[in-house]
Formats: structure tokens, C-alpha cells, sequence
């Protein structure tokens, strides 16, 4: 039985292991791109970042849209990308998302909430 349970739990460490290793999303590219200004390409990877649960690519969605590069401004959809980064445990994505939430009306944030919620239900895709 315990000879069974190391297999199933190596098993489940390759795959793993080999689907995190298997992506395109590179944060030193998303940042090489956001530097050149290629927020076309910088959104994309932290996109794929972010569906990944990296709390830094959440982040940084979250002020792609609060300053509208790469994207139009939209402070709902950063709302919603710093509420996930600071669901992760980033401070400084709690202060923005709270300090943005002060200017956005009751409205506004329920849309962030609610986008928040599908987005989770998708699995990050299309958000």
C-alpha cells in the first residue's frame, strides 16, 4: 500500500513538474516585452501567468488596466486582477485594489466581484 501511494504521489510530481515546465509564459519575457513596449506580448504572458495562480502576473494585470497600457482603462477588470493578487497574499495589490475602490462606485465593484467570480469559474481563461 505505502509502495503504491509514493508511485501515485510521484506520478502526480512529474505531471507537475512537466506541465509547469511545458508553458510559454515566461516572466523575464512578459517583462523584455512591457520594457519595449510591446503590451500586446506582456499581456499575453502575464495572462498565461496569471491563470497559473502567479500572484506577481495578477499584479501587474492589475496595472496594465488601472493605467490603460496595452488595454483600454478599465479600473473594474484591476480591481478584480489586484483582488486575486491580494487574495495570493500581495500586500501591495490590497492597497491599490482598496485605494481604487474608494473612486469606483457600488456598482463597480460588484462588476469586479462578479467578473472575479467567473474568471475563477473559467479557470482564468478569457479574463
Amino acid at each position: 500500500m505505502k509502495v503504491m501511494l509514493l508511485r501515485l504521489a510521484f506520478g502526480l510530481l512529474l505531471l507537475i513538474v512537466s506541465v509547469g515546465n511545458s508553458s510559454s509564459a515566461d516572466p523575464k519575457k512578459a517583462w523584455a516585452a512591457y520594457d519595449a513596449g510591446d503590451f500586446a506580448t506582456a499581456l499575453q504572458v502575464f495572462n498565461e501567468l496569471a491563470a497559473l495562480g502567479d500572484s506577481s502576473a495578477q499584479y501587474n494585470l492589475g496595472m496594465m488596466y488601472a493605467f490603460g497600457q496595452g488595454v483600454v482603462q478599465n479600473n473594474v477588470y484591476a480591481h478584480m486582477w489586484w483582488g486575486f493578487a491580494a487574495l495570493s497574499g500581495d500586500s501591495d495589490a490590497a492597497s491599490y485594489r482598496d485605494f481604487l475602490a474608494k473612486d469606483m462606485s457600488s456598482e463597480d465593484i460588484s462588476r469586479a466581484q462578479e467578473l472575479a467570480r467567473k474568471c475563477v469559474r473559467k479557470k482564468y481563461t478569457g479574463c
